[in-house]
């Protein structure tokens, strides 16, 4: 007679765990490598590229440091699916995520269509990706930090109706994807106006996904408040890496720290708002403030 075991996994709830997105290099590793030591937990290094990203964690070896590595493809259902399923297998549950994977627009100020849709598809659509399989597994009492821009602030946007809508207490998802949707539209019939964007509408498509990403902060919040989970999103400053074409007034170091104190030491009453690099917490809604990016500062 044959007698089978099945041996299962244990899991560790005990263990607190961490989860930076798109972290292989940029202010992602930074913030990774700042976790591994103040953290006291595991720290999860992703990213879309298997290489890239297990060469960044030996890099962080090298330094006496021991994140975990998993990759994760933020645009990629399934990649997110084997991602969370490895995660709950193991731990159970993420106590702090922060959401950076993001990518520019090239070095042109304007972008095709195409281009457009891959901004707003990594920059904003993919958190929805993450909020629907991965936000379920944040433990009570978590932190969750999603990277905006001062591309993010609503006094990028000039066109009336979406200031007046974005600006509504009672904003929706549905008025969020409207917005963006609205803006691929146009994007795709070459009709947008310089008039409905700040700056003449240059970098359109990441300040589009990035006022979206900080809305969704505030409906998230929402959402996630009985679970004690605060949710923030900040502009981490221009900072000198890959995405900004080397532009900058600071490393990724540097602009970790802001990131860093947000979900290790703030208190837990700062909720659904909108950061700024120096940690002060500003009115998102204030749309006539001067806070819209400005192209020139890429030129000083």
């Amino acid at each position: 007679m044959l007698v089978s075991f099945k041996f299962s996994q244990k899991l560790d709830m005990s263990v607190k765990v961490a989860v930076v997105t798109g972290s292989n290099k940029g202010i992602g590793f930074s913030i990774v490598k700042g976790l591994c030591k103040r953290f006291d937990g595991v720290v999860y290094l992703t990213s879309r590229d298997d290489a890239r990203g297990k060469a960044a964690v030996a890099q962080l070896n090298a330094s006496g440091l021991s994140p975990q590595y998993h990759q994760l493809d933020v645009v990629d259902r399934e990649s997110v699916l084997r991602f969370r399923d490895h995660v709950k297998k193991k731990y159970g549950g993420i106590d702090i995520l922060v959401n950076n994977a993001a990518i520019a627009n090239s070095a042109e100020f304007y972008n095709s269509y195409e281009e457009n849709k891959n901004i707003v598809e990594i920059n904003y659509k993919s958190i929805l990706t993450i909020q629907e399989l991965i936000y379920p597994l944040v433990r009570k009492n978590g932190r969750i930090l999603n990277i905006s821009s001062d591309c993010g602030h609503l006094s990028n946007i000039r066109n009336k109706y979406w200031i007046d809508r974005l600006s509504n207490k009672n904003l929706t998802l549905n008025d969020i994807n409207e917005f963006v949707e609205w803006f691929l539209k146009k994007s795709k019939n070459g009709d947008l106006s310089q008039d409905d964007i700040a700056d003449k509408a240059t970098f359109a498509a990441y300040r589009v996904a990035k006022v979206a990403v900080s809305a969704l902060t505030m409906l998230q919040q929402r959402e996630l408040e009985g679970r004690n989970i605060c949710v923030n999103s900040m502009h981490p400053g221009l900072v000198r890496t890959d995405m900004t074409l080397g532009a900058g007034f600071y490393s990724a170091d540097e602009a970790a720290e802001t990131p860093l104190y947000l979900v290790l030491e703030a208190p837990a009453t700062l909720k659904g708002s909108y950061v700024w690099y120096d940690r002060k917490v500003l009115d998102w809604y204030d749309y006539n403030a001067d806070y819209y990016f400005k192209t020139a500062t890429l030129q000083k």
